[in-house]
């Protein structure tokens, strides 16, 4: 895969890749950014965040099972020093649909976690995985299966 990020003054670039579409890139005021688009490591959670909503959601509809609502909201804790990665990152998945069961959810969310979502293991962080079905609030343990 190749992308293409060219930079449109001061601290403010535009990325395109293969599919073609643009994101917009800037910094902060307080380095010197516009505030004119998302942050670079906002990028990355969000790429984490959709990574690892298709894998659920596809894995889901090949079991013809309904979602009716879907998201992952993604909280990130960064190194205190440079380079400053991400070092934990905190996963909610909240789904809703009627035949969705706890073991189903969980089985889609660890293969995603642990097999499929390439963005989650380029980040190489710890992962905290928690999920709300129709409702109700479950932790997964690190080691679920």
């Amino acid at each position: 895969m190749e992308v293409t990020v060219r930079w449109q003054g001061k601290r403010a670039f535009e990325a395109v890749g293969p599919s073609g579409h643009v994101v917009r890139i800037d910094a902060a005021p307080e380095v010197g950014g516009e505030d004119g688009g998302a942050r670079p490591m906002e990028l990355l959670l969000m790429g984490a965040g959709g990574c690892t909503g298709i894998d659920v959601a596809l894995m889901l509809e090949k079991m013809r099972l309904h979602l009716e609502r879907f998201e992952v909201r993604l909280e990130g804790e960064r190194a205190e020093a440079d380079p400053r990665r991400y070092t934990r990152i905190r996963l909610h998945y909240i789904l809703e649909g009627p035949d969705l069961t706890h073991e189903k959810v969980v089985r889609v969310i660890d293969l995603s976690r642990r097999v499929y979502c390439s963005a989650l293991h380029s980040l190489n962080a710890a992962l905290e995985v928690r999920y709300t079905l129709n409702g109700e609030t479950r932790d997964l343990p690190p080691d679920a299966s």
